[in-house]
């Protein structure tokens, strides 16, 4: 009889040290910054993307997906917590947030992405052994092989309650939307189901990168010439728009790094474009920006102003903010001056000037699309905490005008709240001196944008327009 070998009992296979993947630390890196410091990964993603392409880490294909992981787990967060929820065998507040961070990602990469099941596990897994230790990481295992069981479509099915019964709760658990913003969007935008599931899902889509060519410095036609090989294309509505595809760099264009053209949104440009082609009386020699920060809108500004004659004054709060004004308003060839200054607390006389811009702090739910994790930092009192301010800011816009001049009261939010409400309540008098001012019809100083509302003022929209959700009310000082 052959021998048999000795049975080995209690072995353990020998440890194996985690492998370190770049891009899924580098997206966790990210999401826990966004948890801990109440940073925005637009802010906070570019430095770390840099940082790894200069230590050889990353090429092109890394940073796509890395940037993928981080905003697509932002975007889907409210969703990916529902299904989570349903595959731990506790309340989600009682996970640890970076845990909760792993398992999202790892939720994102198995539920909105192509990468098979078995590698987003596995790569998750790895991730979690060297970011949290191998205990947890057999936690995040466990949870995720539940998540494998069904596919996004029919998770929705399992989370979300019945359009009929609770259309709010279902439409933000599917679009991944909070209650609150779902039910704030459906009554500024009005209509029936399909325009606010067009709107909720135009949030959860990747921006278009759009240029600015400054005027009388640049010109679209330039920017087209030298990405024409990225498929650059004309912007639909401003003519000073250029649109890059998919994974154009901006920085790679003379005309952006010497400061002649600049990245903005095609709605931030209607802005400035209305309000420097809104009829005048008289002089059109002094122009204010009145929260000018980051200076997107400045910069615009300054150029048509200096095309006129016309000098700008570009004033910002914060000190850090109008440094970043003064740098993209650099070589402008018209006068302008950049100060550090409180719109409310004005540093100017009055009626000194002819036309001035109010871009109003908000809750920036017009921006979602690239903000992401806005929509769930931001709460319904929110709302009441910026409304004082953005009432006195356009008291003082008015009271800088001479009469008349013009006013334009803008804000990234198409929230009732943050919008018509706050121009009606400063031109009745409501929480404070009533302000001789009357309506200018915004819609004709949009030529060819459609579906603008009935007016006066204009509220655009990412589904409708493919712009920020950016509003625009434009007022004459009459007294």
């Amino acid at each position: 009889m052959s021998q048999q070998p000795p049975r080995r009992h209690g072995t353990r296979k020998p440890y194996r040290r985690p492998k370190k993947d770049p891009v899924r630390i580098l997206a966790y890196e990210a999401l826990r910054a966004v948890d801990e410091r109440d940073a925005y990964a637009n802010l906070v993603l570019p430095p770390l993307l840099r940082k790894a392409r200069e230590a050889g880490d990353f090429d092109t294909r890394d940073a796509a997906l890395a940037t993928e992981l981080v905003y697509g787990s932002l975007r889907r967060q409210g969703t990916y917590d529902a299904i989570l929820a349903r595959c731990v065998d506790r309340p989600l507040r009682e996970v640890d947030p970076p845990v909760l961070d792993v398992l999202t990602l790892g939720a994102h990469q198995l539920l909105g992405t192509r990468i098979p099941p078995h590698a987003a596990v596995s790569a998750t897994v790895e991730l979690a052994r060297v970011v949290l230790g191998d205990g947890r990481a057999k936690f995040v295992n466990a949870v995720l092989r539940k998540v494998t069981a069904h596919d996004l479509d029919d998770w929705l099915e399992r989370v979300a309650p019945e359009y009929d019964e609770d259309p709010e709760e279902h439409l933000g658990i599917v679009h991944a939307h909070p209650r609150w913003v779902v039910s704030a969007l459906w009554d500024a935008l009005g209509g029936g189901r399909a325009g606010i599931e067009e709107l909720l899902a135009a949030d959860n889509e990747r921006p278009e990168v759009t240029l600015v060519a400054r005027p009388g410095r640049s010109t679209a036609e330039e920017l087209l010439a030298a990405a024409g090989e990225d498929g650059a294309v004309p912007g639909r509505w401003s003519p000073y728009a250029v649109r890059l595809a998919e994974g154009g760099e901006p920085g790679a264009l003379d005309a952006v790094r010497e400061g002649r053209a600049g990245v903005q949104d095609e709605g931030s440009q209607l802005v400035a474009l209305a309000l420097a082609g809104a009829p005048l009386d008289g002089p059109d020699r002094a122009w204010l920006d009145g929260c000018a920060g980051p200076g997107g809108k400045a910069a615009l500004l300054a150029a048509l102003a200096a095309q006129r004659g016309a000098a700008l004054l570009a004033s910002e709060k914060q000190p850090h903010r109008a440094r970043l004004v003064a740098r993209a308003l650099d070589g402008n060839p018209g006068p302008y001056a950049v100060i550090a200054a409180d719109g409310t607390r004005p540093a100017w006389r009055p009626g000194a000037f002819d036309r001035v811009l109010v871009d109003v702090p908000c809750t920036g739910l017009g921006a979602l699309r690239r903000r992401p994790e806005a929509r769930w930092r931001r709460r319904p009192e929110d709302l009441d905490g910026f409304a004082p301010l953005q009432r006195e800011l356009l008291r003082q816009a008015l009271a800088a005008v001479r009469v008349g001049g013009v006013v334009g009261y803008a804000t990234c939010s198409p929230h009732p709240a943050e919008t018509r409400a706050v121009v009606e309540d400063v031109l009745k008098g409501r929480g404070g001196p009533a302000v001789e001012a009357e309506w200018i019809d915004a819609r004709p100083l949009m030529p060819g944008v459609p579906e603008l509302g009935d007016g006066p003022d204009v509220q655009l929209w990412p589904h409708r327009h493919g712009t920020d959700a950016m509003y625009l009310a434009l007022l004459r000082r009459t007294g």
